[in-house]
């Protein structure tokens, strides 16, 4: 089995039978630069933004979760720990893309003119 060092991109997939599969491969966001080619800052910017509002999503269905199971209004701990899952998930994601857009500003800070 050879060994794979790139992560698999999605948006390439083609000939999959599920339409669900094939509607998430289209519409996933790529990590390549030429999907960015164009766009403003603006649309960088309120594309960081609508990510916040899923982050918090994810939390408030956690919470939510861990509440109905604690109150015994469910037994499926499946759900649970997929809401957990995703929060802990998208939570890493913003902390990390925060991170390093202050390690950039403080490097441009830096820089002189």
């Amino acid at each position: 089995m050879p060994f794979v060092t790139d992560p698999i991109d999605i948006t390439r997939l083609r000939n999959v039978s599920s339409h669900v599969i094939r509607d998430a491969a289209r519409n996933a966001p790529t990590n390549s630069p030429d999907a960015y080619y164009g766009n403003s800052f603006s649309d960088l910017l309120e594309t960081a933004v609508d990510n916040l509002s899923v982050t918090n999503g994810y939390l408030s269905d956690m919470e939510d979760e861990e509440i109905k199971w604690s109150l015994g209004e469910t037994q499926n701990t499946h759900d649970l720990t997929i809401a957990i899952q995703k929060a802990s998930t998208a939570l890493k994601y913003t902390v990390t893309v925060r991170d390093k857009l202050l390690e950039a500003y403080k490097e441009l800070m830096q820089m002189q003119i």
